[in-house]
């Protein structure tokens, strides 16, 4: 990729607060509480089926994660892809993603945190060739990434199938895109993602053999599935505290993953208090992101459980 995409250089999303609604205020002055020790993003992948199924734009995510009182926007790149697609990725195409994004998230004030990069080829790939074009197709996502001001780009360690060839082919092709990266000031982060990648111990080991400063992990609550059966059912489950105990070393940010909740507004899938707490023992302080993949109720209201849960147990760790 070309230099066109950096002309921005390290963009900050900063400008005075337009006067908001009562609500909205309300809703940012919580999720701004100083009490909490960590600050709160929203991740796309919660309004995926809004902006795919929907008609949703994408664009207005910096919009729609401020009215719900966020701060930090968490990006997926395969909801731009029905346009960048078409485009061949093309450097202009890219540069408009990065424009148009940029322009939201001044608008309403908001901070551009990474961007998750999905379907841009294998990186743990057996093959060689293979492996490396998925490193040099993740390149535009490093310059679009240092041009929009985030701290990274979450990637997914897909490829072989065999343990040993996979932890190698894992840390060349880390290696070799994190190498890029370095020089843009981007992190390369992991997230347990399914297959072998949702193994805790088997990626904290990957990172350890990488040992790399801008090289990390996104621990997940709710990605520690090692082989499904047909969704929502799972054949191989990893401890998912054990699992995120093992990556909170290494994370650069963490995604709370949400499902469906009870009378009380817990999680049941994940006990939130138990999760917070190890994130906080590993003296975690950036951003968790809201990520609901739920169906029992709307994006909007699983979004808003998932945040006023983080917040409680937040505020109760004060």
């Amino acid at each position: 990729m070309g230099t066109g995409l950096l002309f921005l250089g390290t963009y900050a999303c900063k400008q005075e607060k337009k006067k908001e609604t009562p609500e909205v205020e309300e809703q940012a002055e919580i999720v701004s509480s100083p009490e909490l020790f960590f600050k709160l993003s929203l991740a796309q992948w919660s309004i995926n089926k809004m902006i795919r199924e929907g008609g949703v734009d994408p664009y207005t995510f910096a919009e729609k994660a401020k009215a719900l009182g966020f701060n930090g926007l968490e990006y997926v790149s395969g909801l731009y892809y029905p346009e960048l697609e078409a485009a061949g990725f093309s450097e202009e195409a890219m540069k408009n993603f990065v424009d148009k994004s940029n322009a939201e998230a001044e608008k309403h004030g908001m901070e551009n945190v990474l961007i998750m990069i999905d379907r841009q080829g294998n990186l743990a790939a057996a093959d060689t060739s293979e492996r490396n074009a998925a490193v040099e197709n993740h390149y535009k996502w490093v310059d679009a990434a240092q041009a929009m001001g985030c701290h990274s780009i979450r990637v997914n360690l897909n490829g072989s199938t065999e343990q040993e060839e996979w932890t190698n082919a894992s840390v060349d092709g880390l290696k070799k895109l994190a190498t890029y990266a370095q020089s843009k000031n981007i992190n390369v982060i992991v997230e347990n993602h399914g297959g072998f990648s949702s193994n805790g111990a088997l990626l904290a080991n990957v990172m350890t053999k990488v040992a790399m400063d801008n090289c990390g992990t996104l621990p997940d609550f709710g990605n520690f599935c090692m082989e499904w059966a047909e969704w929502p059912e799972c054949n191989d489950w990893y401890d998912r505290y054990k699992g995120t105990t093992e990556l909170m070393p290494f994370a650069k940010a963490v995604s709370a993953k949400s499902h469906d909740f009870d009378e009380n507004g817990n999680e049941i899938n994940t006990d939130y208090v138990k999760m917070l707490e190890i994130v906080k023992n590993a003296g975690y302080t950036g951003y968790i992101g809201v990520e609901y993949e739920g169906t029992e109720i709307g994006e909007e209201q699983g979004i808003i459980a998932t945040r006023d849960l983080l917040v409680k147990v937040g505020q109760q760790m004060s």
